[in-house]
């Protein structure tokens, strides 16, 4: 038993090395040659004084003398080991760890229960998952996999693997639950959803575990990430009852955070006001929260009181003012914070700001500063060449979106969702790819693993339907286990494209019918698929159905359709009055699409109308004036037809007058 118990584990870690730099002068300082004959007698002081040593030096960040002492040690024990492993995991030296827990099991030390918590957490925070599955074996083996602190690993490892329900039962069948142990779930279940961290919150009180304040910074968390509001007024009230929201700073701040994140502003400002040293990261919160609102005053006004007050700028807080630079396109504001990030430092110390940079620029037209910024980082990550893909695509840049997708594969950058979905946007509408570039796209996306994420799917409907190939798009949609509206506004708009007016009308319905509430642009798809299929029963009762039923506002481009729709059947006196009613009934470009419809059918009683009206709302516009002499030309008024026109060509040559001449 002993033996299969002792069976090394070393093709487990053998892809890692370790070099243990020895340094001969050291030894010396930590063992006088007076102590050596009475060690000699006396072997395990000899161990103990060595592992306090180390111990000392761990602790110090000594790393390479702490090593060095133990390369010299003649005899180790498994606390020598334990001491070891935990320093090097607390220095940040993973792979250094599991080289010595290979080297400890192969000489046959059998771990203890502290062993199994510092190499079960290098193998989390790692990744290596399948090394970690086979130590859960070791921890069987020896007994020790209901110890509170081998179990907390455990429960840790699984979380970050996203096998929630093995680390529930694994939580459960705990004889016994420590705090950390109920913090370290709650923990996990911040990116699993808000109702079974309240579920875990509400039995962690019947079973008289008392939370502490890390305890409530995980809630607020998550209850932020979903905005739930009221559970996190309760949770505030609890923390101003024990008087923790005003003397810990961590839950002050995860107050800040938790009402920025709701958009909640006033009570993010009330929770910032009561934190008596206003903490750096509280003021950062609340530059994000403004950023975040828009609003842009406060957000600056906070920023530069913090440069008054001495506190430094994060991360944070340039991400957020730069990214409400991107979404007002305020180039000047832009320019202002970038300033600060290179007086910071900033600019080749975070990718993220960098890449909000870079964003910014491209969002502003300034591509050529994006791309300099680009140049610049050291380092180039995929959050960099994201934000340089979507500064391309933003542009309109669509060769360099594909050629940058090719350099993130060949130099091992990788990709994420958000390269897949910008490339294969951006794909079909360059005027070198086909369809075949978009199938060999969507095998990247299948052997990559992001097929079934939403926003890559979308984007392959779209581009599959823009080649002609809505077949493809609709196997896409049909793999899609929860279809949100984005994904069906996505397929309608592969059908209208398509000019499928049948199919778009049916899939509305499908989408309505499950609880879907279709948004504008779903609406907009609809009534041009209605509109070049000629279904105007159809159309009419989407568009009437947009207020009255779903409250959705019709907008131009709704109220333009409509009026295209009608018009083409020759229904042109109903489109006069639809257009009549709606508040749109000054938008010239919509009267003069009637009034071709009017010439199309050759209805002079609506089109003397029409001709009126258009005139009467851009007077100045030649071009308006062109138009109605060409009405009256197709229903032979032609003594009208010339007066009209000679306005109009009087009209242009005044334009012409006072424009200024511009020479090359």
């Amino acid at each position: 038993m002993r033996k299969q118990i002792m069976v090394s584990i070393a093709p487990l870690v053998s892809t890692f090395t370790h070099k243990f730099v020895r340094n001969a002068s050291t030894t010396s300082s930590f063992f006088p040659s007076q102590f050596d004959s009475y060690f000699e007698h006396n072997p395990r002081d000899k161990i103990y004084t060595y592992n306090r040593d180390i111990e000392t030096l761990m602790k110090s960040g000594s790393v390479d003398h702490a090593l060095q002492l133990f390369d010299e040690m003649p005899m180790r024990d498994i606390i020598t080991y334990n001491i070891v492993l935990s320093g090097l995991k607390r220095n940040g030296l993973s792979k250094e760890a599991l080289y010595v827990y290979n080297q400890m099991v192969s000489q046959g030390f059998i771990e203890s229960s502290s062993t199994f918590s510092t190499v079960l957490g290098v193998f989390s925070q790692e990744g290596l998952y399948q090394e970690g599955f086979q130590v859960h074996n070791r921890v069987v083996v020896l007994g020790l996999s209901l110890n509170v602190y081998v179990g907390s690993a455990l429960i840790d490892l699984y979380m970050n693997m996203g096998l929630v329900d093995l680390a529930l039962r694994l939580f459960n069948d705990l004889p016994e639950r420590n705090l950390a142990t109920w913090n370290q779930l709650l923990k996990g279940f911040g990116e699993f959803g808000m109702s079974q961290k309240l579920q875990l919150y509400y039995r962690m009180k019947r079973e008289g575990v008392a939370p502490n304040p890390l305890t409530f910074c995980y809630l607020l968390r998550s209850f932020g990430n979903e905005s739930v509001v009221d559970q996190g007024r309760e949770l505030h009230s609890y923390t101003i009852k024990v008087g923790w929201a005003e003397s810990d700073v961590f839950v002050s701040n995860a107050l800040v955070d938790f009402y920025s994140a709701c958009g909640s502003i006033t009570d993010a400002e009330k929770s910032f006001e009561v934190i008596p040293t206003n903490d750096v990261i509280s003021w950062n919160s609340l530059v994000s929260l403004y950023a975040s609102n828009e609003i842009a005053s406060d957000a600056l006004r906070i920023f530069s009181m913090m440069q008054v007050s001495g506190k430094k700028p994060s991360i944070r807080s340039f991400v957020g003012l730069l990214n409400l630079s991107s979404r007002n396109v305020n180039i000047i504001i832009g320019k202002q914070i970038h300033c600060f990030v290179l007086k910071l430092g900033f600019d080749h110390g975070s990718c993220y700001v960098c890449s909000a940079l870079i964003d910014m620029y491209g969002k502003c037209g300034e591509i050529e500063s994006s791309v300099s910024i680009y140049e610049s980082v050291p380092r180039k990550t995929i959050e960099v060449c994201n934000s340089l893909m979507t500064s391309f695509a933003h542009c309109g840049i669509v060769e360099d979106v594909i050629e940058l997708f090719g350099l993130m594969v060949d130099e091992d950058i990788g990709f994420d969702e958000v390269s897949l979905s910008t490339t294969v946007n951006t794909l079909s509408r360059s005027t070198y790819a086909g369809l075949t570039s978009c199938k060999l796209l969507h095998l990247c996306a299948v052997k990559s693993g992001f097929a079934h994420d939403l926003a890559v799917s979308c984007s392959l409907i779209e581009s599959y339907s823009r080649f002609g190939d809505v077949k493809s798009s609709r196997q896409i949609f049909n793999q899609l286990s929860s279809p949100n509206v984005i994904c069906f506004t996505s397929i309608i708009s592969a059908y209208s494209r398509n000019k499928m007016g049948t199919e778009c009308y049916k899939l509305l319905e499908v989408m309505i019918n499950k609880g879907l509430k279709p948004d504008k642009v779903t609406f907009s798809c609809v009534l041009t698929a209605c509109n070049h299929s000629g279904m105007v029963h159809e159309g009419k009762m989407v568009f009437e159905s947009m207020k009255t039923v779903h409250g959705v506002d019709p907008e131009s481009q709704h109220v333009a359709c409509m009026v295209d729709l009608l018009g083409h059947k020759g229904l042109l006196e109903e489109a006069e009055r639809l257009l009549k009613q709606t508040q749109f009934n000054n938008d010239s470009a919509i009267w003069s699409s009637l009034l071709r419809h009017c010439r199309a059918h050759h209805n002079e009683t609506v089109g003397k109308r029409i001709a009126e009206t258009v005139i009467k709302l851009e007077p100045e516009n030649a071009s308006s004036w062109l138009q109605v002499s060409n009405f009256y030309s197709e229903i032979r008024d032609f003594e009208t037809a010339k007066q009209i026109k000679d306005v109009a060509l009087a009209r242009r040559m005044q334009r012409d007058m006072f424009t200024p001449l511009r020479f090359k």
